[in-house]
């Protein structure tokens, strides 16, 4: 197996685990935010959105990241 397949190997499960990432990271701040409306009784749930907002942020910093990573 060359160095070029393994390299592509490599990008494919680097990528593949991407996804997973992004949806846990928003998953936990959302549901983080929830717990703050419900904690402090707010009524528009403006918790819930703050918190997904920077949860879908810091997802796209982690992609962004990796994305340096990828070797071609």
């Amino acid at each position: 197996m060359g160095s070029n397949k393994k390299n592509n190997l490599k990008n494919v499960a680097m990528l593949s685990g991407i996804a997973f990432e992004m949806g846990a990271i928003i998953f936990l701040a959302a549901k983080g935010g929830i717990w703050l409306d419900e904690h402090y009784q707010t009524d528009k749930r403006i918790f819930t959105a703050i918190a997904t907002l920077i949860g879908v942020a810091i997802s796209i910093w982690v992609v962004l990241r990796q994305l340096k990573k990828i070797e071609y």
